[in-house]
């Protein structure tokens, strides 16, 4: 009745009704947050006219019906946040929005085989972030829009050929995104899929790429592969660099196949979690001898070792004297 603008509610209690039918049908309301262990009881007069963002936690979806006008309700809304939400009662989530820019999916606290279908229809969608083991098929109908998605797939578990599969047919719909940020795992899922070589497309507008989990000796040819389905990619960062059984020469055949993208496009390189030993310096050095339009490498040395002086100036002196394709490269260590 005074015109709130923003609310924000944690609710552990055991009656879904707590939540009365002026919070649903308040015409004020810009930011709406709930937070509540048991079903969200949707009242049959539901209307956000200015609801412009919408989180909803550990709620309890009841039915397809109200969680779909739910969704409908919010003529304006233009962030969506669904953090750990139960979809046991439901066969489908449709989040039809002509607003919508942005959405995040959370399903990490379990793996449940039978959830539900999660359809998006959003065509003025830019970013997109999930996390959680694909429990939910996603469905991205209409999202010309979108430029940027965050795929965060924690572990492999006991069902991973489904999940495997499902994570590629969710990366194969977000080619047209600009910037992609990936786990490690969500590459090891890839490998696990092997409907990949059929179905992986090609991301002609990708530019940024980012890898947020360590790569390994399973994951680097994967990773090397994905590359050459991202032509104009111009930077790439590895958050977390090289795992430390990473056994990787100069002389590997998986150099003998440059994927494009390092040759005519890529401009910068990150490189974080630096240790300095000779596979994560073989990398670099390769970039550095085929990267002919690079213009800058950054290298993070690792901030839980101790600091090696003379190591870290050997590798330096090393990566710096290679004859590199670019010559307007500038190496910068930190």
């Amino acid at each position: 009745m005074h015109n709130v603008r923003e609310l924000d509610l944690c609710l552990f209690a055991e009656d879904p009704s707590v939540i009365p039918q002026s919070v649903f049908d308040c015409k004020s309301l810009v930011i709406l947050k709930i937070e509540m262990n048991c079903v969200i009881e949707i009242p049959s007069r539901v209307y956000f006219p200015c609801l412009k963002t919408l989180h909803l936690s550990l709620v309890t979806f009841p039915n397809d019906e109200s969680t779909e006008k739910l969704f409908s309700s919010c003529p304006v809304l233009e962030e969506l946040v669904l953090l750990d939400c139960d979809c046991v009662n439901l066969k489908y989530i449709t989040i039809y929005s002509l607003t919508l820019k942005r959405l995040t999916i959370d399903d990490l606290p379990v793996y449940d085989p039978s959830g539900c279908k999660i359809k998006i229809d959003a065509k003025n969608l830019t970013c997109l972030e999930y996390i959680g083991y694909l429990s939910n098929e996603i469905f991205l109908n209409n999202v010309p829009s979108l430029v940027k998605a965050c795929i965060h797939i924690p572990i492999l578990h006991q069902r991973q050929k489904e999940a495997a599969c499902r994570a590629v047919d969710l990366i194969k719909r977000l080619q047209n995104v600009v910037f992609l940020r990936v786990s490690n795992r969500t590459i090891e899922s890839l490998i696990c899929a092997d409907r990949m070589v059929d179905l992986f497309p090609v991301f002609p507008n990708l530019t940024h790429l980012v890898l947020t989990m360590e790569i390994g000796n399973y994951t680097f040819a994967t990773f090397m592969y994905l590359l050459n389905f991202c032509p104009t990619l111009q930077s790439i960062s590895l958050s977390e660099g090289f795992n430390r059984c990473m056994r990787l020469g100069g002389s590997d055949p998986i150099w003998l196949f440059v994927p494009l993208c390092i040759s005519y496009h890529l401009k910068t390189l990150t490189f974080k979690n630096f240790h300095g030993n000779d596979s994560e310096t073989c990398f670099l050095k390769c970039v550095l001898k085929y990267g002919r339009v690079l213009e800058q490498m950054d290298v993070w040395w690792c901030k839980t070792e101790p600091r090696d002086v003379k190591k870290q100036r050997d590798v330096r002196k090393e990566l710096e004297i290679i004859k590199k394709s670019s010559a307007a490269c500038i190496i910068n260590f930190s």
